[in-house]
């Protein structure tokens, strides 16, 4: 299954890790959400939270700039173990999904 990226294209933290998929040739599907976070229905549904960025690859999900950067030296890097490195990371999706607050009618990539 191909690893997928969930981004907006202003957000500091999804341009590092699109810049790093580039970087290292790594095949990966976009999606790109909405600004406004109560509006990420895409992004909620695969790690039950609405800020970005998000990758899922198979069913790993990682919702964490460092995670993310991580895994994908570990796992697609030169060094990287391969398969066997997705089974040392776990999927970060919230035990209880996060619901759209009042500060969630403005664009945002993370918590500041």
């Amino acid at each position: 299954m191909a690893l997928t990226l969930y981004h907006v294209d202003w957000c500091p933290e999804c341009i590092a890790v699109k810049g790093k998929l580039d970087a290292m040739k790594i095949a990966y599907d976009e999606v790109i959400v909405p600004d406004i976070r109560m509006f990420r229905k895409q992004v909620h549904a695969v790690s039950g939270q609405y800020y970005v960025p998000v990758i899922k690859d198979g069913d790993l999900v990682l919702t964490e700039i460092a995670d993310i950067l991580a895994y994908l030296d570990e796992r697609y890097g030169t060094d990287g173990a391969g398969a066997e490195t997705a089974a040392k990371f776990q999927s970060h999706p919230r035990a209880t999904p996060d619901t759209p607050g009042e500060d969630d009618t403005h664009p945002s990539c993370r918590i500041n």
